[in-house]
């Protein structure tokens, strides 16, 4: 069952790009597990995922645990917001974390990552429909946030998230994504970022993304089913 919704997705994801004109190797599946069982996404891994998205940074630790014997072979994203206390704790087992949403955290991340010697890979959250119910950073203090996060040597700032509302028609979340691949544009012509990764799309309205310019989409229902 899984392996046949990984398919379809991927489908879905290649039909999008060949409707834009992009290379659909340039889009890369995160396979989101939240509250699916670490065997769910074994049995993604065996259809050819290598990426996996996690909300929690507890449940992630579980699930690297669970998966170790997969080793290096698969990636983890931390995709939720990231509390401080849990800063830490993600550089053992993060490839990328995609919510970076306050300047507070990317210092104490900054300064964690440095004692480990290590450089984080993070993507900058955006809050392009100014909702009080989620994270992110407005898109008038970007330009300030990666010059101060261009200065910080153990961090690498690879792209922008975005985390849009439900929208039961997804063309109607068009704009928002073109608005972020803009500021992406922008940051990039400045030399604010060292890359231009754009994580947007979901289950619900990945093909808009992907038309749009995403380079990771999310998409958990899609793949594992509901959510418990």
């Amino acid at each position: 069952m899984i392996r046949d919704r990984v398919a379809a997705v991927r489908e879905r994801i290649a039909r999008a790009a060949a409707r834009a004109g992009r290379d659909r190797a340039n889009v890369t599946l995160v396979a989101v597990g939240k509250n699916h069982p670490a065997s769910a996404l074994r049995e993604a891994f065996g259809a050819g995922v290598r990426d996996f998205g996690e909300n929690r940074v507890q449940e992630a630790e579980f699930k690297a645990r669970e998966l170790g014997d997969l080793g290096d072979a698969i990636r983890w994203h931390v995709i939720g917001h990231l509390q401080s206390n849990k800063a830490r704790k993600i550089l053992a087992f993060t490839h990328m974390l995609h919510s970076l949403d306050d300047m507070d955290l990317a210092h104490r991340l900054n300064r964690i990552a440095g004692d480990s010697n290590v450089v984080l890979k993070a993507l900058v959250q955006v809050d392009l429909a100014g909702e009080t119910t989620k994270f992110g950073l407005p898109p008038s203090d970007l330009q300030n946030a990666l010059e101060t996060l261009r200065g910080l040597a153990n961090l690498e700032i690879r792209g922008l998230m975005i985390l849009p509302p439900y929208e039961e028609d997804p063309e109607r979340l068009r704009p928002l994504f073109r608005r972020l691949r803009e500021l992406r544009d922008q940051a990039l012509r400045s030399g604010l970022m060292r890359a231009g990764e754009l994580s947007m799309g979901m289950s619900h309205d990945l093909e808009i993304a992907v038309e749009e310019g995403a380079t990771f989409v999310r998409v958990g229902t899609a793949i594992f089913g509901e959510r418990d």
